[in-house]
């Protein structure tokens, strides 16, 4: 029989290499949600080039953790606070993709399951709603119609994904959310077109009645 000790000192080498491993990821997870965070910030600025760089950066703490945590330690790799970071780069990605009118990548080409990518795909109906209001301050723009296509379509998919939390990770319940930010946002988008094509009414109406007076 082994000497209690020599199994200790095994045991505490296991949980130290794990932590430090741990601390590793949690300081990835961190960096990759603030990247993924300023690139989200960067496209609603028009800012393009700094959005792919920041991204970049991410993708690059994505695969970090990915390789240095998948194969050989998955119960940290799926631990939530890498879930989540992992979620945030989909948010960013797609949300930067979609604004700028390109296709949306996919799960594997984002390297991430397909949980956290869903998730992230709710998550950028407020970010899509976000970029319809900036459209709108000045006045009705086109490039909104595009957009609410685009949150109709995600819904429709999103509500197809009926199965339980456990699987989905809470996708049902952003999914829920998502409902009432797409209708506000086409209460907002009808708001301002009937302001606008009212405007348009009242500008000819004036130029006639100004024609008329001369």
């Amino acid at each position: 029989m082994r000497p209690l000790d020599e199994i200790f000192d095994e045991i505490r080498n296991d949980f130290e290499a794990k932590t430090a491993l741990r601390d590793s990821a949690l300081r990835d997870a961190r960096q990759c949600v603030k990247h993924a965070s300023l690139a989200i910030r960067a496209i609603h600025r028009n800012e393009e080039i700094e959005a792919r760089r920041e991204l970049a950066e991410g993708r690059n703490l994505v695969e970090s953790l990915r390789n240095s945590l998948k194969a050989n330690h998955p119960e940290l790799y799926y631990a939530g606070y890498t879930q989540d970071a992992l979620k945030e780069y989909c948010e960013a990605e797609l949300t930067v993709a979609m604004i700028s009118g390109e296709r949306l990548p996919s799960p594997e080409a984002l390297n991430t399951e397909n949980p956290a990518y869903l998730n992230g795909l709710a998550e950028t109906l407020g970010e899509l709603r976000r970029r319809c209001l900036d459209l709108l301050r000045p006045g009705y723009n086109h490039e909104v119609e595009r957009l609410l296509e685009m949150m109709d379509e995600i819904f429709s998919q999103l509500v197809t994904m009926d199965f339980p939390d456990a699987i989905t990770e809470g996708l049902r319940r952003r999914t829920d959310l998502a409902r009432g930010i797409i209708e506000r946002t086409r209460a907002d988008i009808t708001v301002a077109y009937r302001e606008d094509q009212l405007s348009k009414k009242l500008d000819l109406l004036s130029g006639q009645l100004g024609n008329r007076d001369s």
